[in-house]
């Protein structure tokens, strides 16, 4: 596994390429890329970061790890190419997009859109195992993805993140809230939507914090 990022974020996370935790993390990615089925493509490994770059982001949503099913992960959390049925989490936050500022339920569930305009769309682990969720946590993306996070609440300010569930919230704990806008509610699984997350009216809050303080809403 080649690092290959955009030139902002590697400058920003070079540190951390010569560090044994992600040295060992590479040569694990490797052997299981040559033996196994892994999502996302290897190509699409840091996707999240490509498609928005460090001086775009506004919001920041974390997620866990990707899509193990076949096609699904693209390298963005939540997010699935053009084509592919939503998942239920998806399809609740859709939902909640509609109802919370308006506009049509989309026809892809491709968020490249969002990235583009400033969202931030990372999992805390990067890879999985086909069929099997989380088969990839606790080999090192979580160090690196800390370290993503508190590259951005070290040098940015007004950023809004999106914290669902306790997982997120607990990778979230560095960020001052004093600095940012930090909304918190459950994750959108069929499991816990219905206890927080529908009516959190997130995306119209994200929104009203970033006009506030001068800067372009997102069209969800």
């Amino acid at each position: 596994m080649d690092v290959k990022l955009a030139p902002d974020w590697k400058e920003l996370l070079a540190d951390e390429f010569s560090k044994e935790y992600f040295v060992d993390l590479v040569g694990f990615i490797r052997e299981e890329y040559a033996t196994r089925v892994i999502y996302p493509r290897a190509k699409n490994i840091f996707r999240a970061l490509d498609e928005c770059r460090f001086d775009d982001v506004r919001v920041v949503i974390l997620g866990q790890d990707p899509y193990h099913g076949e096609g699904q992960a693209n390298g963005m959390c939540f997010s699935v190419n053009d084509g592919v049925p939503f998942p239920p989490s998806l399809q609740n936050i859709f939902k909640e997009v509609h109802d919370d500022v308006g506009g049509p339920v989309p026809q892809s569930g491709n968020l490249d859109r969002w990235a583009r305009q400033g969202v931030l769309l990372l999992n805390a682990v990067l890879t999985v195992r086909a069929g099997e969720a989380a088969s990839h946590a606790g080999h090192g993306w979580e160090q690196f993805t800390d370290r993503v996070v508190e590259v951005i609440s070290r040098r940015k300010s007004n950023v809004v993140y999106m914290l669902w569930g306790s997982y997120a919230q607990q990778k979230g704990a560095m960020i001052d809230p004093s600095q940012n806008c930090v909304l918190r509610t459950v994750h959108p699984s069929p499991l816990s939507a219905h206890r927080g997350f529908f009516g959190c009216r997130h995306f119209s809050k994200a929104n009203d914090y970033l006009t506030v303080h001068g800067l372009q809403p997102i069209e969800w």
